[in-house]
């Protein structure tokens, strides 16, 4: 028999609900993790107990979802869902039920989840009890649900998402009627909250999503309709080996670190090439504008999906600097770079632009290319100082606050970048007066 280790808390919790006559057993995703050799984000606990009797068998507890029989109890200032062993029913807006029957038995409880790997509880020693081959799928890679796929899907079409998600994190497939299912009823998507949408696409943070995405295009373009028109677009360039797309999809793939808004950037950089698109006399095919034009396609995709102005702006940023030339960038251009975008956005432009070319499926060491790019950065920061001209300086020299100041400071800085002028105290204080007397005489 299957075993895993129980932490202590969970333990004593389920150790207290046994003592006062009740079933408990950990379940879901923690024992699916730690089947898997991973540390489990969460423990959670059902029982046959009702949630008035849980929260009279423990001293700190709050009914976060009493009709769903859920209750948490917080111990050593840890939160743990303690819930009761439910059935649900009618669905009839894709995802809450609109009854819930509570259970006295586990295996009813364990009937209503998604999938397989999720539909798995441990007792107190750790003995896992699995009735629906969950074991098997972990073992195979695979993603199953329990009873029905289209049944499933139909009471809740977050879990098409969820699906995608697990597959993608875990590098595992979709078992083929689930698939299947989730290709059917792909649509019933329209009825999931957008915010819920935000975060079940951090299944591109997977070691498996260009995968998925490449399976499963007709689910993703009904949550990103403006992805539709690349698949299968041909580049004619020969910089391109795959068509837009595909390219979209190795780029996300070849960025390394998962992170969510560099992936979302891959994903979306080149969504603005088939309305741009333009063929020259030689049968060329060029995409001029596609930055401009994909930022802001990116911007109201991501706007409708509820996503937080932080990634929004960021990605937007990244998507219309992602053709920077970089491979010309002396020190004084990246200076004047660093000056407005910071060493951030050079950082994350970098890991796209890498992304990007590797994407691409053509030869370049990208390996050479971003050690050529870091040894900037560092030769750049080693000697740059920050301006030394400050506002004061320019009220000093009889400028009112306001405006005009600020543009002064800004075109000294960009002098200094373009190495029109030193960066000394006195060379800018005078540089400064030749353009306030510059502004007067006009």
């Amino acid at each position: 028999m299957m075993k895993i280790t129980i932490p202590t808390a969970v333990a004593r919790l389920l150790r207290r609900l046994q003592e006062a006559g009740f079933l408990a057993y950990a379940v879901g995703g923690c024992v699916r993790d730690s089947i898997l050799g991973k540390m489990p984000n969460d423990w959670d606990i059902c029982t046959s107990a009702r949630p008035e009797q849980t929260a009279a068998l423990f001293s700190h507890t709050v009914l976060t979802g009493a009709r769903y029989g859920t209750v948490t109890v917080i111990e050593d200032e840890i939160a743990y869902e303690i819930t009761t062993f439910r059935t649900e029913t009618g669905y009839t807006d894709h995802r809450h039920p609109e009854q819930v029957e509570f259970l006295d038995a586990l295996e009813g409880d364990l009937a209503r989840r998604d999938f397989t790997i999720n539909a798995m509880a441990a007792n107190l020693q750790g003995n896992v009890i699995d009735l629906f081959d969950g074991l098997h799928d972990l073992r195979h890679g695979l993603i199953r649900c329990v009873g029905q796929a289209q049944e499933r899907f139909s009471e809740d079409a977050l879990r098409i998402l969820r699906a995608l998600r697990f597959a993608s994190r875990l590098n595992f497939s979709i078992e083929s009627k689930t698939a299947e299912a989730i290709h059917l009823l792909k649509d019933s998507l329209a009825t999931v909250a957008n915010e819920r949408i935000a975060k079940e696409l951090q299944l591109l943070c997977g070691k498996g999503a260009a995968d998925i995405l490449r399976e499963f295009s007709d689910v993703l373009t009904v949550l990103i309709p403006e992805i539709a028109p690349c698949i299968g677009f041909r580049q004619y360039n020969y910089h391109h080996k795959f068509d837009v797309f595909e390219h979209s999809l190795q780029a996300l793939s070849a960025e390394k670190s998962g992170d969510y808004i560099l992936r979302l950037t891959m994903l979306l950089h080149d969504i603005g090439k088939p309305s741009t698109f333009f063929m020259d006399k030689n049968l060329v095919g060029h995409f001029y504008g596609h930055a401009t034009v994909g930022a802001f396609m990116a911007e109201r995709a991501l706007r409708r999906l509820r996503f937080d102005n932080t990634t929004i702006q960021t990605v937007k940023q990244l998507i219309e600097l992602h053709d920077y030339p970089m491979l010309d960038m002396t020190e004084r251009s990246m200076r004047r770079f660093l000056g407005k975008y910071g060493e951030e956005t050079f950082r994350h432009l970098l890991a796209v632009r890498c992304a990007d070319r590797l994407g691409k499926g053509t030869e370049f060491d990208v390996s050479q290319f971003e050690e050529k790019m870091l040894a900037l950065l560092d030769s750049v920061k080693q000697t740059q100082r920050p301006l030394q001209l400050k506002g004061a300086d320019l009220l000093h020299l009889g400028m009112q606050e306001g405006v005009q100041l600020g543009r002064i400071l800004k075109t000294v800085q960009e002098a200094v970048y373009d190495g029109r002028v030193e960066n000394e105290h006195d060379s800018l204080v005078s540089f400064a007066q030749k353009i306030m007397d510059a502004v007067k005489n006009d």
